[in-house]
């Protein structure tokens, strides 16, 4: 696939929530990555306004394990609490994604430039990614280094199937559906062998509407797009052009 970037990811824990319930008290992780999760990281390996990260799948290397742990997290009104948390532990997956162009942001359109994006993006994934890397949250810090995705076999690899049920899938932003609204989408996922094959946000099954929500706006005062002083030095456009249409074939 044309834009196609994989990748492994790993961590000591890792806590995928629900952001509906997940409003304070303990937190208790769902059992496989969130899509949103999974963009995010993607996101934090390179992202641009005018562009949308889609993650295609995700492979299960480890056993799905987890531990409790006690977590002092800050009061609202000040002071400390006492909660437990349930964690992922030992985790790591390989994910593939893709990005495409943010078409709800006509004011970007001179930014459709996919070999400058791909080209950052790789050279970012090559260097561990441009921002920090978390699974779930903050404290669950992680690492990513680019691999093929049949170079590791799963541990579930000899498990033909695996449903779990009603799940979170992402966030919907306004620049993102074009409707001006946060929405919350669910999915069924289904692990098949070890690997889990995402749904776009759009065909998930189940969403919830958040509130109203209006996006940000882009322009020449807060974004600077090609115009980026010695964005593109060293850059072969034939090079490049080869490896897209590779991944594409």
């Amino acid at each position: 696939m044309r834009n196609s970037i994989t990748f492994k990811v790993t961590g000591k824990y890792a806590l995928f929530t629900d952001p509906i319930t997940k409003i304070g008290g303990e937190k208790s992780t769902l059992m496989l990555p969130t899509y949103q999760a999974l963009k995010g990281i993607c996101e934090s390996i390179y992202w641009k306004p005018s562009i949308i990260w889609y993650v295609d799948k995700v492979k299960v290397i480890n056993k799905i394990q987890t531990e409790s742990k006690g977590i002092r997290p800050i009061k609202y009104n000040g002071g400390n609490d006492l909660s437990r948390y349930l964690y992922l532990t030992d985790v790591s997956y390989i994910v593939q994604a893709h990005f495409d162009f943010n078409y709800n942001r006509p004011e970007l359109e001179k930014d459709h430039n996919e070999n400058k994006h791909y080209y950052i993006a790789k050279r970012s994934l090559n260097k561990g990614g441009r921002r920090d890397v978390f699974l779930g949250t903050r404290e669950c810090q992680a690492y990513v280094e680019p691999i093929n995705f049949d170079d590791e076999k799963s541990c579930y690899n000899d498990m033909e199937e695996m449903e779990f049920g009603l799940h979170y899938h992402s966030i919907s932003y306004p620049d993102e559906n074009g409707k001006n609204k946060l929405i919350t989408k669910f999915w069924y996922p289904k692990m098949v062998r070890g690997v889990i094959t995402f749904c776009r946000p759009d065909d998930c099954p189940k969403e919830v509407v958040i509130r109203e929500m209006k996006q940000k706006m882009f322009d020449e005062k807060n974004h600077v797009g090609l115009n980026e002083l010695e964005i593109l030095e060293g850059y072969n456009f034939e090079e490049v052009n080869n490896e897209l249409d590779k991944n594409f074939i």
